[in-house]
């Protein structure tokens, strides 16, 4: 009996080395399934003191926030091709005020979404208003609106 026994033991130890073995290809494959892209948002809001807000507002009382900018930072740390460059689109949304822009990279990523505020953006390059990178496997995509001056 004690030989069975040692017997079934082996047999139970080579099944249990086997499905680890499977476990490490799951690993694998699930690295290369489709999935959300992580990612870390900002919105740069502020005041915007033009002559109204000047005239009916004041430091102890500002002006309603609006939005002068966003910032995205998305990750892509496994490429399937790091060659291609991920990219963003900008499309119409159901709301005129509103634009949504999508950022797509290729495999294994699917594409991700946001919506925001459909005014003109600051590309000069005489401010750090406009940033579009991709670096050791991170999107930057940093934009301001323009900023209109108040003219009689």
């Amino acid at each position: 009996q004690v030989a069975v026994e040692t017997g079934f033991s082996w047999r139970l130890s080579n099944v249990k080395n086997k499905l680890s073995c499977f476990e490490k290809i799951g690993d694998w494959s699930d690295q290369h399934r489709p999935r959300r892209p992580k990612y870390f948002n900002r919105v740069h809001t502020g005041y915007e003191w033009n002559k109204y807000n000047q005239t009916h507002y004041d430091q102890d009382n500002p002006p309603p926030k609006v939005v002068q900018g966003y910032k995205f930072n998305i990750f892509y740390p496994n490429l399937i091709d790091p060659s291609k460059t991920p990219r963003y689109f900008l499309e119409k949304s159901d709301h005129p005020d509103y634009k949504i822009i999508r950022f797509h990279a290729g495999p294994p990523y699917e594409d991700i979404a946001f919506k925001i505020v459909a005014k003109p953006w600051d590309q000069s390059s005489k401010r750090t208003s406009f940033r579009n990178t991709f670096e050791r496997g991170i999107l930057h995509l940093w934009f301001n609106f323009k900023r209109y001056r108040y003219k009689r």
